[in-house]
């Protein structure tokens, strides 16, 4: 049984805020979260991974154990902020694995942000697919997942070919309405199968594929959005819902947890990777046009 972390449960029991007054909405309601100055995120660097990463803590040449580079250390430029058409645009190298984090906290919302990948990879996927992706619900501290550099959180997957897909960060677990995985075959979702559980703690892998490919070809600028409200939650990329998932939760190494709120994380994992037009609007119900997915 995989046990959380002390560290991890400190932060938890820290009391959380959504939408503080530091937020403040455009007349549609939406607020922007990408300035030229960052002034909305944090970051966190862990390692430069290599090929052959097991899960254990790196360790220099007389076995001491390497530590994280930390908060708000931005090493070789990691994260900087450019321009394209007078707008804001945020670059991401992948040379370590970390991310950059909102200094809030929300809950009930639809965050809407546009993604594509640079040209850049770095080891332990120079001869892979290049990934990232937008992760939710994040608490405590970074750090605690396979990679030791994020937090405990739900994805939003960002990959090539696999936009929408849906993975657990460190002991989070999730409802998803898709066909059942069966031996080496990947669950996928669907909105017209059952709700089945992912993640730890559950009978099924931290991982659902989406349904279908829906992101912009030839590595154009995709537009991802994701709905949040009460524990439910929908990936919908360029305009199509690609999964449904509800009852957030994690495992407190005794009984699950609600995960319903908490902040986002915006991934750096060996790959380029740009964002822009990030923004997210409260809300106080879902949708009415999301509303029979969950029926």
């Amino acid at each position: 049984m995989k046990k959380i972390s002390s560290v991890l449960l400190l932060g938890l029991l820290l009391g959380l805020t959504s939408f503080t007054k530091k937020s403040t909405p455009s007349d549609d309601g939406w607020i922007k979260l990408l300035d030229k100055n960052l002034s909305k995120w944090e970051m966190y660097l862990s390692y430069k991974h290599k090929d052959g990463y097991s899960g254990k803590l790196p360790t220099d040449a007389n076995g001491k154990e390497i530590p994280p580079i930390g908060y708000n250390k931005n090493v070789n430029n990691m994260f900087t902020v450019i321009e394209e058409n007078n707008e804001p645009v945020l670059k991401v190298s992948g040379e370590y694995y970390g991310c950059v984090f909102t200094k809030e906290n929300f809950k009930n919302y639809r965050l809407k942000l546009k993604v594509k990948f640079g040209n850049k990879k770095w080891e332990p996927r120079t001869n892979k697919l290049m990934d990232a992706g937008v992760l939710y619900h994040s608490q405590g501290e970074a750090g605690v997942d396979y990679w030791r550099a994020w937090m405990l959180a739900q994805e939003f997957q960002v990959m090539e070919g696999h936009f929408g897909d849906y993975w657990n960060i460190a002991n989070s677990a999730i409802d998803i309405r898709a066909y059942l995985p069966e031996g080496s075959m990947n669950a996928v979702a669907d909105e017209s199968q059952n709700f089945i559980p992912f993640g730890t703690n559950t009978e099924n892998t931290g991982f659902c594929m989406r349904k279908m490919r829906a992101e912009t070809p030839n590595n154009d600028w995709t537009e991802m959005e994701l709905v949040c409200f009460e524990g439910k939650s929908l990936h919908i990329i360029n305009g199509k819902v690609v999964m449904v998932l509800q009852n957030s939760r994690y495992f407190d190494g005794q009984k699950f947890q609600p995960l319903v709120e908490g902040k986002i994380q915006l991934q750096s994992e060996a790959a380029e990777v740009f964002y822009k037009d990030i923004k997210i609007k409260p809300i106080n119900k879902l949708p009415a046009e999301f509303e029979n997915y969950f029926k």
